[in-house]
């Protein structure tokens, strides 16, 4: 019965949390790896193009739910994620256009693409603080549990109760559906054997018939509707803060890079990597050990190696770890 019990306590606050946290960095990472192994340049307006689709959601979702709109026992957010993935693409469209076209026109090298997408993170995240402010949003609503810790308790007659949250339950689904989708288009569709293929060999893409325009362009759209899901998922889940997005990006990064740049599989296998080592290495593990170990071996203190402030510390850790002995990551990266 101990052992149930440490497991749940295990499920409540590390499995299922990193599960979810996983799920949501996988996306942000393929909309990163996408970049880099179509585009050749590593995107670091990604964060806050996220928050920028988060923001758009939002607002759309404070509307809908003014004129009495609701979506049952599901957030409110999920009829707005649409629309909210139309503004992020017109915005993202614009942004190539006006911006980024130029530079490849110029042949420019990746540095120079690397600079500029600073400079176009600047701008979004001042863009987002201005349109809806700096501090925590919240725009969740609906049914709040898939099953409460007092109805598994009822359930089970455990000591212990696992919650899982609506949008935990929600973002696993959602990223399930949205990267089967994914592999579906680029390994089955034309568009995407063209990606492909410009993303394998540019020059021989080229001699094909192949349009690089319009893989530029069908790239983007892909990446804003990753950036404003992977957002909106993580929102609900937790809050939306625009300052928050924009320290996203190192985990995000870490995971593209971890599972292998330009891989979009290595994006999903290095966003959960990233997710359980943040979780495992923050959370205190005395409750778990009180249950699994016996008595005389059970810690005094809290068991815990980092405080969850250094979470995005973790990254960073295994970001250096990897580029150090593995920079290919754990799959060959550039393969889309």
């Amino acid at each position: 019965m101990d052992l149930l019990n440490a497991f749940v306590v295990l499920s409540n606050f590390v499995l299922i949390p990193a599960i979810a946290y996983g799920s949501q960095l996988a996306l942000g990472a393929l909309g990163v790896t996408l970049i880099y192994g179509i585009l050749r340049f590593s995107n670091f307006a990604h964060g806050d193009t996220m928050a920028f689709g988060t923001m758009a959601t939002i607002l759309i979702t404070w509307w809908l739910q003014s004129l009495g709109v609701s979506f049952g026992p599901l957030p409110t957010a999920l009829l707005a994620l649409p629309f909210g993935i139309a503004v992020c693409v017109l915005l993202i469209l614009f942004t190539d256009r006006f911006v980024y076209r130029f530079y490849r026109e110029q042949k420019a090298k990746p540095v120079i693409f690397v600079i500029v997408s600073l400079g176009v993170m600047f701008i979004m995240n001042g863009l987002v603080r201005f349109i809806i402010g700096p501090n925590d949003q919240r725009f969740a609503d609906g049914e709040r549990f898939i099953i409460s810790v007092r109805e598994f308790k009822a359930l089970t007659g455990l000591k212990e109760g696992l919650a899982i949250k609506t949008t935990q339950g929600i973002t696993v689904i959602t990223a399930v559906l949205v990267v089967a989708a994914l592999f579906y288009f680029l390994n089955r569709t034309r568009t995407g054997k063209s990606m492909r293929a410009y993303s394998d060999n540019e020059d021989l893409a080229l001699l094909s018939g192949i349009n690089p325009e319009r893989v530029v362009m069908v790239t983007w759209l892909i990446v804003a509707a990753l950036a404003t899901v992977a957002g909106v998922l993580y929102g609900l889940d937790k809050s939306f803060k625009p300052f928050v997005y924009f320290q996203l990006l190192l985990p995000i990064f870490a995971a593209a890079i971890v599972g292998g740049l330009g891989n979009p599989l290595g994006a999903i296998a290095g966003g959960f990597t990233i997710a359980f080592s943040e979780v495992m290495i923050t959370y205190a593990w005395k409750k778990v050990a009180k249950y699994a170990l016996p008595e005389s071996l059970e810690p005094d203190g809290l068991a815990q190696l980092l405080s969850t402030d250094y979470k995005f510390a973790v990254s960073f850790v295994i970001l250096l770890i990897v580029l150090l002995f593995r920079p290919t990551g754990l799959f060959a990266g550039k393969s889309v």
